[in-house]
């Protein structure tokens, strides 16, 4: 599979959205705001922000809710992903375990998964890094 290409443009418009995401995420508990934009492929950008719980596992990340929008829009396969949370000078944030599993349902492993900060845009990573050695679709005998 041809690695998709991001463009500056693009990767500026993914990283608008979640961070307006990010600025309206519910942390009250961790204060840790999480927000990320998936591209779909026709080119639509999707946002999430985490909403945590008092019950903690009942929560919701942002990358798990940026694809609930993807699909209630009518997407179902994501060329691209932006994930913001760490404030200035901070380590950059990557998905969780969990998301990053959510994010194989709907990306292939040459999927480019963007970090960004208050300030700057981090290490781009591909799904296959975060998640080697994946299990998926395939193995279930599905396309």
């Amino acid at each position: 599979m041809t690695p998709f290409l991001l463009t500056g443009v693009l990767r500026e418009e993914l990283l608008r959205a979640a961070r307006a995401a990010r600025s309206r995420a519910y942390a009250p508990y961790s204060s840790y705001r999480v927000g990320a934009a998936v591209l779909d492929e026709a080119g639509r950008i999707h946002a999430g922000c985490n909403v945590e719980n008092a019950a903690y596992p009942q929560g919701v990340c942002a990358e798990a809710a940026a694809l609930c929008a993807m699909v209630l829009a009518g997407g179902s396969r994501v060329r691209a992903v932006l994930v913001t949370g760490a404030a200035a000078g901070a380590s950059w944030t990557t998905p969780c375990g969990g998301c990053r599993q959510k994010l194989r349902e709907f990306c292939a492993p040459d999927t480019p998964i963007l970090t960004a900060s208050d300030d700057a845009i981090g290490p781009a990573f591909t799904l296959a890094q975060l998640l080697p050695e994946s299990f998926g679709p395939e193995h279930l005998n599905m396309p």
